[in-house]
């Protein structure tokens, strides 16, 4: 590569998501679609009929041994270490059918599909949450403060909350899919 292509590429780079993030989010806010609101209050109608969830009150405290049990070493290491998963090896970056979003760890409902948009980072990616879900604090671990979030039920650790996401809210709740299930409409997972 020589030097002229290597300084274009790397004034491309900060670029390099926009486009296909942007294109979605235009579409998200088009006439007719459902407010931020709306999708927050009206989530259960992404549950399959007679589906049972728990609760943000109903709070689930394991021992560490449990939760080994409970959960694959990938998302006991994610979601109680505070791990974070390959980028691109999810399968839930490709889901798009009608559904929710629930803590792989304690099966809290966390995000519908409707709150769903392709990043283009390799981890599953929200505008929005279904209000209670999470709880945040502030991370150093990269040197720079971010702020982490983590299922208010049963503590494990989701992902981060960035401001570069679509309108209407511009965040981008990054989420490794790891610390997900997904509860199709259709029936349960």
């Amino acid at each position: 590569m020589n030097r002229r292509t290597l300084i274009k590429a790397l004034g491309a780079a900060p670029f390099a998501g926009w486009l296909p993030q942007h294109a979605h989010a235009q579409s998200a806010t088009k006439k007719g679609a459902a407010s931020v609101e709306d999708l927050q209050n009206n989530w259960k109608t992404l549950l399959a009929e007679g589906t049972k969830v728990p609760a943000a009150t109903e709070k689930l405290e394991l021992p560490k041994d449990e939760w080994k049990k409970r959960l694959s070493p990938q998302a006991y290491s994610v979601l109680r270490e505070d791990g974070t998963e390959r980028a691109g090896t999810s399968a839930l970056n490709a889901e798009k059918r009608p559904g929710v979003f629930a803590c792989a760890g304690c099966g809290l409902p966390l995000f519908t599909s409707a709150m769903k948009y392709e990043s283009g980072t390799g981890w599953p990616s929200f505008f929005t949450t279904i209000p209670g879900a999470f709880g945040t604090s502030r991370d150093f671990k990269l040197v720079l403060p971010r702020t982490e979030y983590h299922c208010a039920r049963c503590g494990g650790h989701h992902g981060h909350l960035f401001t570069d996401g679509p309108p209407p809210t511009g965040q981008r709740y990054c989420n490794n899919g790891v610390a997900l299930k997904f509860i199709p409409k259709t029936g349960a997972a």
